[in-house]
């Protein structure tokens, strides 16, 4: 079976995310005052080939946790369909 896996990759909470600081002074530039806070991250979409869900979710786990976050930095979150 085919999955698709939407993986959101974010800066720790605890960390600066000086992306984000500079797209937020950005918008206050712009007197788009409403907006308080901006993180940036990643979108990445993974296309699986597994048996079934549980087979694809232990593939997007191993393959979040070796390479697509660093996790000193950042957390990660996934959903399948």
């Amino acid at each position: 079976m085919t999955f698709t896996a939407q993986v959101e990759v974010s800066p720790l909470k605890e960390l600066l995310d000086p992306q984000g600081k500079a797209v937020e002074k950005g918008l206050k530039n712009l007197h788009l005052d409403a907006i308080k806070g901006v993180r940036i991250g990643k979108h990445i979409v993974l296309t699986v080939e597994a048996v079934d869900e549980a087979a694809a979710k232990a593939v997007v786990e191993e393959a979040c946790e070796k390479l697509l976050h660093n996790p000193v930095m950042e957390f990660y979150t996934y959903t399948i369909k």
